[in-house]
């Protein structure tokens, strides 16, 4: 047999080749990435240098080669066979694996109204390229969906004189992935910069003047873009068989449904010691996962639990959150001269923590408030309050206890 096939360049597939070589790992390792480019990140494409938009290469071809990883760019799978242990690729060769690595990461949640061809995607660096090839101050753009990359785009999109409107379906921007106190504060800051909110509403039809709503409305755009959120990309496995449910299934190893074929990143559902299966969408989660899986494949059998992680930038402002804030959670508040801090206590014991502030000015005490989760430490909300109390001194205490 062949030794590991990943399936999907992106930041989990190509972290997972490189982590193989890392844990001793000495047959074959091939890449498939279905764009054509080298692998890169998805974070940058939001943030584009002086109207280019910027391409980081998670990795030189020169890196790939001397760690003895076969890259394959321009191609996706087309069909697995976990009986027989081959996937078939979209040019026709078949690969025999030793072990599979599923990164197929999302695809984009598609509008189902009228002329929703005409709304562009913002999921890869050719979209983000038509999308900022197509703006100038003056224009107007409307944004459909008012989660994390609508409203990060929306800032980039002020920055440049781009006037913007925010069309969503909840009725607040940032409901499902921030904390409450933290959305309406990036709310406030997006209509104090001018992004006009049409909020509580749907979409009826896209057309070459803007967008119509279910109320009636018109919102004029001379460009539309669609940010709903995405779907995983389970088509492959799926028709394989394994099992799948708002993702592939797999176990807190990382492991799916079929022998020696494995799951991780944007497109992994991963099993709960408390029960059930949970998908995490971040660029720290695909990192992760993707070591761990690359580990596991190599011969351990390690767990995944690591802390959930995000951040966003949105204009000067830095939001980070750690672990998973939920509202039935006591939260303690912090503020500090950089921004504010929440922290939150499930019976007692601290689980998740946020901070919103300039730049990346609160990089440091989320840090220090993820290492206290780790710990398992059950602080005093007076003790998280008081801001004159540094978190390393919870932390060494906890440490020492």
């Amino acid at each position: 047999m062949d030794g590991i096939v990943i399936i999907g360049a992106g930041e989990c597939g190509t972290r997972a080749a490189f982590a193989l070589r890392e844990a001793g790992y000495s047959r074959s390792v091939t890449l498939v990435g279905a764009e054509p480019h080298l692998p890169y990140e998805r974070p940058p494409l939001s943030k584009p240098m002086n109207s280019a938009v910027q391409m980081k290469l998670i990795c030189a071809k020169e890196a790939l080669e001397a760690a003895g990883i076969d890259y394959l760019p321009g191609l996706s799978a087309s069909m697995l066979d976990a009986n027989a242990g081959t996937v078939t690729l979209s040019d026709g060769r078949v690969l025999r694996y030793e072990k599979l690595l599923l990164a197929t990461g999302a695809r984009p949640r598609r509008l189902t109204c009228l002329g929703a061809e005409l709304a562009l995607d913002f999921r890869t660096h050719t979209d983000a390229e038509t999308i900022f090839a197509n703006v100038a101050p003056g224009r107007s753009v409307a944004i459909i969906g008012g989660g994390l990359i609508g409203m990060e785009l929306a800032s980039v999109l002020r920055s440049k004189g781009v006037a913007v409107s925010v069309i969503e379906a909840a009725p607040k921007p940032l409901a499902r992935a921030v904390p409450e106190r933290f959305a309406e504060k990036l709310h406030a800051r997006h209509a104090a910069e001018g992004v006009r909110f049409h909020l509580n509403r749907g979409v009826v039809a896209i057309g070459d003047d803007g967008v119509t709503l279910t109320d009636g409305g018109m919102v004029p755009a001379d460009l539309v873009v669609s940010a709903i959120g995405v779907l995983p990309e389970t088509a492959l496995a799926e028709a394989a068989g394994l099992a799948v449910d708002n993702g592939i299934l797999t176990d807190t190893c990382l492991r799916t449904s079929a022998p020696n074929v494995y799951a991780a990143g944007d497109c992994a559902a991963v099993a709960q010691p408390s029960g059930g299966h949970i998908r995490y969408e971040s660029w720290r989660n695909a990192r992760t996962q993707a070591e761990t899986a690359a580990r596991n494949m190599a011969g351990a059998a390690e767990t995944f639990a690591a802390i959930p992680w995000f951040w966003s930038d949105q204009y000067d402002l830095g939001l980070q959150v750690a672990g998973l804030p939920q509202p039935a959670h006591q939260s303690v508040l912090r503020s500090v001269a950089e921004g504010e801090l929440e922290f939150y206590l499930d019976n007692g014991r601290l689980v998740a923590a946020a901070g919103l502030g300039t730049g990346n000015s609160l990089a440091r005490e989320i840090k220090l408030a993820e290492m206290l989760i780790t710990v398992g430490i059950s602080p005093s909300p007076a003790a998280l309050a008081d801001p004159s109390l540094n978190l390393k001194t919870l932390l060494k205490s906890a440490r020492a206890a």
